[in-house]
């Protein structure tokens, strides 16, 4: 499996990946035409924002996995939209995506990297937790059809 950079002709690839994940969950709907409408052109939409995002291709032409990561102010980076299929799950391939963006962000001066999660991702915060991410005290409400809460983990890097 390799990664590579996300392009905008990856738009029904990462809604079908991003949204099969909401689904595990009651009440996670994926909005690709209010909340998450960055999806529908996420390359652009990352170059606009000056990050990057990478894919892992899956032999059947669908997405198994997807990263990002975005500067946010000064020193601190944002990794955003991380998720990977559930066959991808406890493979590896989450660690490797990680320290790829982390890694990528360190190289253009990144300090801390932040991410916001859902409070019903628990497993996903357990796993942030594993690889030095700290849950702050403050969370966020997105006002969406999810009725979303967010936490903040923020990691030094």
């Amino acid at each position: 499996m390799q990664m590579r950079a996300v392009t905008d002709k990856d738009r029904a690839g990462l809604i079908d990946l991003i949204g099969g994940i909401f689904s595990e969950y009651d009440g996670v709907m994926l909005e690709p035409e209010g909340l998450d409408a960055d999806l529908q052109a996420y390359a652009t939409y990352m170059r606009g924002i000056e990050g990057e995002a990478f894919v892992v291709d899956g032999e059947d032409g669908g997405l198994l996995a997807c990263v990002s990561y975005a500067p946010v102010e000064g020193s601190r980076f944002q990794l955003k939209r991380i998720y990977l299929s559930k066959d991808l799950r406890g493979s590896g391939m989450g660690l490797k995506l990680l320290h790829h963006v982390e890694d990528k962000a360190r190289a253009r001066g990144a300090a801390e990297m932040e991410l916001w999660s859902d409070t019903r991702f628990t497993r996903a915060h357990r796993f942030y937790e594993r690889e030095g991410y700290v849950k702050q005290s403050y969370t966020r409400d997105l006002n969406d059809s999810s009725n979303t809460t967010e936490y903040c983990f923020i990691k030094l890097l």
